[in-house]
């Protein structure tokens, strides 16, 4: 299926389960992104298939008849469509939690963010304060898409890596045999080939773009290669530090919480937050923008600095 059908499914689900009252399928074309708004016959072409097709999969479309109304209208009824209560062992609520991180990188959040603004951009009251799927992406990893394709088509890859406790940041070329999440970072296992032997990589110290070398299929994964027992030994324990920071009133309640102390003040608040991985805190505090800064330590305040001015760039 392409991701363009993909998304249009995805979108078309998210209208009928969120709306309060059916709706046409006039209404439909309109409001769910991926629908010809110009050619009648092709829109009742692709609007029966995809509905045929959601039912297929199971997801129940109701349709009713206003006896005050020419069309019918269209709605997914939420009792319905939602499972019952699922128990999970611990060893699979694992798989799924991995699996969860991998979907918030499927790159579909615009697509439904975009489809709950057409909705109410036409009118439609919906239910849902949040979508039915949590599709809000972690990009403090943002080279994880680009490495995980690389994984998949089995081809090479290079990026720019900074090295434990040092500024200096070198170029490398892997052959990439996995990416790993451990005690939530996430890790490329694979081949080096300027070093010629297996190296482990953080992703939160790749630096910059990573682009692809060669053809895919290229790489050999080596058999019974285990990229976890391999990211284990790598494993690197940092003592924990304390951050200064200040924020602005009413702002980064998520870092609030996580504070050993906060000092509320005129313009900013002092904050104490500790940390182990300094790259991390980084990544968290750039993407809080305008709203937070590192007083100390000064290779925190660094690390930001340097991601901000990479992301100007």
């Amino acid at each position: 299926m392409s991701r363009r059908k993909t998304e249009r499914l995805l979108n078309l689900v998210i209208c009928l389960l969120s709306t309060r009252r059916p709706l046409s399928a006039e209404q439909i074309r309109h409001v769910v992104p991926g629908y010809d708004p110009d050619n009648d016959e092709a829109f009742q072409r692709m609007f029966e298939r995809d509905k045929n097709e959601l039912r297929e999969i199971g997801i129940p479309i109701e349709v009713n008849k206003d006896p005050w109304e020419d069309d019918p209208g269209y709605r997914i009824v939420r009792q319905a469509y939602e499972l019952p209560e699922i128990t999970l062992e611990p060893d699979e609520a694992a798989v799924l939690g991995v699996a969860a991180q991998v979907w918030q990188r499927a790159n579909l959040a615009e697509a439904a963010s975009g489809a709950m603004l057409k909705l109410k951009a036409g009118g439609v009251e919906t239910d849902l304060v949040e979508g039915p799927l949590e599709l809000r992406v972690d990009t403090r990893d943002a080279s994880f898409p680009t490495l995980w394709e690389a994984v998949r088509d089995r081809r090479a890859v290079s990026f720019d890596y900074r090295s434990s406790g040092s500024e200096t940041v070198l170029r490398r070329v892997v052959e990439p045999w996995g990416v790993v999440s451990r005690r939530g970072r996430w890790y490329l296992v694979g081949h080096d080939r300027g070093r010629d032997d297996t190296r482990v990589f953080r992703l939160s110290r790749i630096a910059g773009a990573v682009s692809p070398v060669g053809r895919p299929g290229a790489v050999v994964v080596p058999d019974g290669i285990d990229l976890r027992a391999q990211v284990g030994y790598a494993r690197e324990e940092f003592p924990e530090r304390t951050a200064l920071l200040r924020v602005r009133p009413g702002t980064c309640q998520g870092l609030r919480h996580l504070a050993r102390e906060v000092r509320p003040g005129a313009e900013w608040d002092e904050v104490d937050l500790a940390f182990t991985d300094t790259e991390r805190l980084a990544g968290w505090i750039a993407s809080l923008a305008a709203d937070a800064q590192v007083i100390d330590p000064p290779d925190a305040r660094e690390a930001v600095i340097r991601r901000l001015k990479g992301a100007l760039r």
